[in-house]
């Protein structure tokens, strides 16, 4: 049959006469054009009053299929006009009126133009007939074209293809946070973390699968469980972003049916609130206590959800943002870790987000304890290290006479060490410590702790997401690159002792150089652009950034030196330079 009988196939149904009958009409007649008549008469508008004035259009040169199609647009636009008024009303047996309309039209959902009132009746009707979703559902066209209420029903009880809807969406949505990680820009004012949690939500993938969900409880749960799948499979965390942003994105949009049934709902929502502050307050922290510590016997799963919204990289980062600025407040007080309630809660959060993977792995909803070596050693080791910068940045103030000979302490206490390679929730500590040495351009500082990274809790200084702010952090330091021991402390202490093993650190040095290459110093570009040519079996990515770093270097070399004679020009063009003496930036930590 073709495509055209096909779309024509219903009008039979329904006692409407189509081309094959004016075939056989004409096929059996022996009066043509007095058949023609009778069939026009019989199917065309059964208006008694329109036959005397159908001559006039005549008259005009306007052909009757141009007529009659006019009169079947604006009646089908009525039509579905009324369709969406009885849906909105209140009348009892609206949905009856719209079943049996339904009935009426679904014979025709094949034809282009009555399609679209097929639709419109399908996608008002909350509980569509079993045996129209199969047919819609069989029929690849068909299930294309209707609206995303009618899918909703489908999908509900068709896990996999949800599933094969939904998959192209989380794996856009990785491909958009890796690179956002791997953007060219480096900077210490835009990065990863910039974006507000609302702004995020606003991103296209979150939007869709808002959209697709609707109201749906068992959709949501659904992807769900699709992001704790892909989560233990892959341990990528940012599918634990997204189980945040979907939640909040319904939040928004105020889909009670959903959020009253999350149970990490107001735990999530007060958190959001923090990350938009990139700080959590005092009352927040005693909102978010009372939340985990409202979690009953019986319901200890929910604790499973609960790590893997702390897990999200942005709460995460929030976390240890408050931890530095308690530590600083305990600081200036004199006051130990232990003694502080809000720095223990933030700890246990940190805790609980970083357990997330081994939570759901084991199906063991407990909360994992805190190691309180962390507080009574591994702090006090951190603090020792600020003491010790402190320490020397005074007495390089002092006057000769009185100055010992002290030099800048070179090693780190072997507790910090052994901390930052065994403890995760002591090493993402470690790590955003090293982040604000680098902001506030401390290099003693940051020689001394950098090549301590080498080694850390699997691997956490080589992760994406720390390099990623640590290259942004370094361009503050930018003018150090000029310095043999600044550039060997970066570079063969610290990126290149993995570059070769770990193909993101090989990125992450090169995205670096793009921006900084011509304030390291010549002879030691040289021998890194040698060291950092990509093998052949490096991805396109890599090969890419290498090529850019020497077209660059090229250029750099064809560019004329600038004019010494006239320094008075190039004042109004860079910053002035503050050298680094002892006046270097204490470390308040």
């Amino acid at each position: 049959m073709s495509k055209e009988r096909k779309m024509f196939a219903g009008l039979p149904e329904l006692g409407i006469s189509n081309g094959e009958d004016l075939k056989e009409t004409l096929t059996n007649c022996t009066e043509p054009l007095k058949a023609i008549d009778q069939f026009q008469m019989e199917n065309g508008i059964l208006l008694p009053t329109l036959q005397s004035a159908l001559p006039f259009l005549d008259l005009h040169g306007t052909p009757r299929l141009e007529f009659h199609q006019s009169v079947f647009d604006e009646l089908r636009d009525k039509l579905m006009e009324r369709v969406a008024t009885i849906a909105e009303g209140k009348e009892e047996d609206r949905y009856g009126k719209l079943e049996e309309l339904l009935e009426k039209s679904f014979p025709l959902v094949k034809m282009p133009s009555i399609q679209p009132v097929v639709m419109q009746v399908l996608k008002h009707l909350p509980k569509v007939p079993e045996k129209k979703l199969k047919l819609v559902m069989a029929d690849k066209e068909l299930y294309k074209v209707c609206a995303v209420e009618v899918k909703r029903q489908i999908w509900q009880d068709n896990q996999a293809l949800f599933g094969d809807e939904v998959s192209p969406l989380l794996k856009q949505y990785i491909v958009e946070k890796e690179a956002a990680l791997f953007s060219s820009d480096l900077s210490i004012l835009h990065n990863f973390f910039s974006p507000s949690p609302k702004t995020r939500r606003q991103g296209e993938v979150v939007l869709k699968l808002t959209q697709m969900i609707g109201k749906n409880v068992k959709l949501y749960d659904m992807v769900l469980q699709f992001l704790r799948t892909l989560f233990l499979r892959t341990r990528n965390v940012h599918y634990c972003t997204l189980r945040a942003e979907l939640l909040m994105s319904l939040h928004d949009l105020d889909i009670s049916e959903i959020c009253s049934v999350d149970p990490c709902h107001k735990f999530t929502w007060c958190l959001d609130a923090c990350i938009r502050e990139k700080f959590v307050d005092g009352k927040r922290a005693r909102e978010l206590q009372g939340f985990l510590d409202g979690v009953k016997k019986g319901q200890e799963q929910v604790l499973g959800d609960l790590s893997m919204i702390l897990c999200d990289p942005f709460a995460c980062n929030t976390l240890v943002l408050s931890i530095m600025r308690n530590l600083q407040e305990l600081l200036s007080q004199d006051s130990l870790p232990r003694d502080s309630p809000d720095l223990m809660l933030l700890l246990r959060m940190l805790s609980l987000g970083q357990g997330a993977w081994d939570m759901i792995d084991s199906q063991v909803f407990k909360e994992p304890r805190l190691d309180l070596e962390v507080v009574t050693r591994f702090l006090p080791a951190m603090m020792s290290v600020v003491v010790d910068d402190h320490t020397f940045t005074v007495e390089q103030k002092l006057p000769s006479e009185e100055k010992s000979s002290l030099s800048y302490p070179t090693t780190l206490p072997e507790t910090f060490n052994r901390y930052l390679q065994e403890n995760r929730v002591a090493c993402e500590m470690g790590l955003y410590y090293v982040l604000h040495i680098a902001k506030l351009r401390n290099k003693n500082a940051l020689q001394r702790l950098l090549p301590g990274l080498v080694e850390t809790y699997n691997d956490m200084a080589f992760g994406d997401i720390f390099l990623h702010l640590l290259t942004g952090h370094l361009t503050l330091l930018s003018d150090e690159f000029g310095s043999e021991e600044f550039c060997s402390v970066v570079f063969d202490g610290f990126l290149l002792t993995s570059f070769s093993s770990k193909e993101n650190v090989h990125r992450h040095t090169l995205r670096m150089l793009l921006h900084l290459h011509h304030k390291v110093l010549p002879s030691y570009m040289e021998t890194l652009t040698k060291t950092l040519e990509p093998p052949k079996q490096s991805s396109e990515p890599v090969k890419e950034l290498y090529t850019q770093l020497t077209e660059k270097l090229e250029a750099q070399k064809k560019s004329p030196p600038p004019l010494e004679e006239t320094p008075s020009l190039d004042l109004g063009l860079h910053p002035v330079t503050v050298p680094t003496t002892a006046s270097t930036p204490t470390t308040p930590l």
